[in-house]
């Protein structure tokens, strides 16, 4: 098992001798691969990952998946963009072997809504949008908490467009889904944080 520290370490030396180390098959080589980046590493797992033992292991599974494809690292490349892509796709492959269960309902998780369109309980408003909640460091741990008890489905598409960044066109390409479908689904994933987020906030810190 691949011992993964959590704290960050000095990227000395650079990135290219360490992967020429890694291909001419210098062991210690990935010991320094995993010290410099398991901590940033795990860190993406865990956005997509309720499970810490379940992080760890996609983490370990993508260092191993990365070691055996140095043939296709680009020298123009940065390694921690090609590594952070394949812990993504490897925490996706665990969401959906996880998807094979029956999928965790959203609605329970969604506003209601009275007969005349408006919401049935009382609504704490937001200061700022789901998005820009991600980047407050005060409510950061509350986001990280609201997005872990979403379905996994939706955890997913909320992680790639608001936490990845990438494009509905992008997310929708890389969950294999229709565009319109990764609309619908971050739209309702959104509303359901939203919801979570105000119950949070009007419960005493």
């Amino acid at each position: 098992m691949i011992a993964i520290n959590t704290k960050r370490a000095s990227t000395a030396p650079a990135d290219g001798s360490l992967v020429e180390r890694l291909r001419d098959g210098d062991r210690s080589a990935f010991d320094a691969l995993v010290r410099r980046y398991g901590a940033q590493m795990l860190a993406v797992a865990r956005r997509f990952l309720r499970n810490e033992d379940d992080a760890r292991e996609v983490v370990q599974e993508a260092f191993l998946q990365a070691f055996r494809a140095l043939d296709d690292f680009r020298a123009d490349a940065k390694l921690s963009t090609w590594l952070h892509r394949i812990v993504v796709n490897a925490a996706l492959m665990r969401l959906r072997s996880a998807s094979r269960r029956p999928e965790g309902f959203i609605d329970d998780l969604l506003p209601d809504f009275d007969t005349t369109g408006h919401h049935a309980d009382p609504v704490t408003p937001l200061p700022m949008t789901v998005e820009d909640a991600v980047e407050r460091d005060e409510i950061r741990v509350r986001v990280r908490a609201a997005v872990a008890r979403l379905p996994e489905a939706y955890r997913a598409i909320i992680v790639l467009r608001d936490f990845e960044d990438l494009s509905t066109e992008e997310a929708a390409a890389t969950l294999g889904i229709s565009e319109n479908a990764a609309k619908i689904r971050l739209h309702r994933a959104r509303q359901a944080l939203a919801t979570l987020l105000g119950a949070a906030g009007r419960r005493p810190a």
